[in-house]
């Protein structure tokens, strides 16, 4: 089974993103869940932007790339939204990652300092409406990931939520959560093989 690193979105470690990575570990596959905030969470996504604000981004960044150190190199790096900067550094230079997920945001290769790896497994999942992903340029940056990538998948749901796989969160969609789950269920199940 996949081994994957998963970080969290900018209102924390909430009990959504626990229950995701719990259904990984049900599908039986190893995930580890580091804490960028150390214990905080944030009742909006302004607020939790406001933290990282005063942590700085690319504080925030490193302190995800570092908790890297002391797991296999044989990683899936997994994130959601602001959790995407860390896991796509951690996939674009870490030697041997076996794959990505990022949900809800994407980068410019470039803007993590090297292009992305043709050899690295991505899937990018996204809301067509979300104005974080789509009006900000994160589905562009997702557009440029995968057709980098040997194997890259852009999945866009219909919706405008932005957390709409957090079943703790307003902003939750079972269906679209459902279809993701089976989409990633099926990615860990390939790069595993």
């Amino acid at each position: 089974m996949a081994e994957v690193l998963l970080f969290h979105h900018a209102q924390g470690q909430t009990p959504g993103f626990h229950a995701f990575a719990g259904d990984l570990r049900r599908a039986g596959h190893t995930v580890h869940t580091p804490d960028l905030f150390e214990g905080r969470t944030f009742a909006s996504i302004e607020e939790g932007l406001g933290h990282v604000r005063q942590i700085g981004f690319d504080v925030l960044r490193e302190r995800g790339v570092r908790m890297a150190e002391g797991l296999s190199d044989g990683l899936v790096y997994a994130g959601f939204s602001l959790g995407v900067v860390p896991a796509q550094k951690l996939a674009q230079t870490r030697p041997g990652a076996r794959g990505a997920l990022f949900f809800y945001s994407c980068v410019p290769p470039e803007m993590l300092g090297s292009p992305w790896p043709a050899h690295v497994p991505v899937q990018v999942h996204g809301m067509d409406a979300d104005p974080y992903f789509v009006e900000e340029g994160d589905v562009d940056a997702a557009r440029a990931v995968v057709a980098a990538s040997e194997h890259g998948e852009l999945f866009l749901y219909p919706g405008d939520q932005h957390y709409f796989a957090d079943s703790s969160l307003p902003s939750y969609r079972l269906e679209a959560a459902a279809l993701l789950m089976r989409r990633v269920l099926e990615f860990l199940r390939q790069v595993d093989g």
